[in-house]
């Protein structure tokens, strides 16, 4: 099977990559991700992506365009709409990373999205798969989460960029700003709340 693997970045493609290769599938990696922020952080994750590629034998495809204000232009807009910014960030890099592998003679395509504890898995997965359905290629798919400590043990041991956000500016701000945490604690608490008034 000739597979794409989407890649978010390096960390996240250590037990992706080391599953598929159990599985007997060698994967082409592929880098797109117009949503990280700054210029700085989205280079350092290319290259650590990059580096990955090289240390593990995998063949590596980039799209090196810095594309931050594409990003904006679709993000804030969807920030009021019913799914939000990160269903908008999913299905474009997922719809990019299907179409290249349509274009280029893959059989099917995956994405080390499926790894992070973090991401909202569910939706991820409903997007690659309607992508999939589009555009006439399969969507392998598999719950790399099972493997979250491993990855973790391989990029250290690669020496590899280990980010600390997910790579947007909301979610930059969503990582280190002390006010907006507290913020959301207090609206999560409002939640809970009004759930168990619910249910009493």
């Amino acid at each position: 099977m000739k597979l794409l693997m989407h890649m978010c970045c390096g960390p996240c493609s250590c037990y992706p990559l080391k599953k598929l290769r159990e599985d007997g599938i060698e994967p082409t990696g592929y880098f797109f991700n117009p949503n990280i922020h700054p210029y700085m952080e989205w280079d350092e994750r290319l290259q650590s992506a990059e580096k990955f590629a090289v240390l593990s034998h995998m063949d590596f495809i980039a799209d090196r365009e810095y594309r931050i204000r594409d990003f904006l232009k679709k993000a804030l807009p969807a920030e009021n709409m019913r799914f939000g910014r990160c269903h908008m960030c999913y299905t474009w890099r997922l719809e990019n990373a299907v179409r290249y592998a349509s274009d280029h003679g893959f059989d099917a395509f995956t994405s080390t999205l499926f790894y992070s504890i973090y991401q909202q898995h569910e939706m991820i997965r409903s997007i690659a798969q309607r992508y999939a359905d589009i555009y006439g290629i399969s969507f392998y798919y598999k719950d790399f989460r099972i493997g979250w400590q491993e990855g973790i043990d391989i990029s250290k041991e690669l020496g590899l960029y280990r980010q600390s956000y997910c790579g947007c500016i909301f979610s930059e701000e969503e990582r280190y700003s002390r006010t907006l945490r507290k913020i959301q604690r207090k609206e999560n608490k409002e939640k809970k709340r009004r759930r168990l008034m619910a249910q009493a």
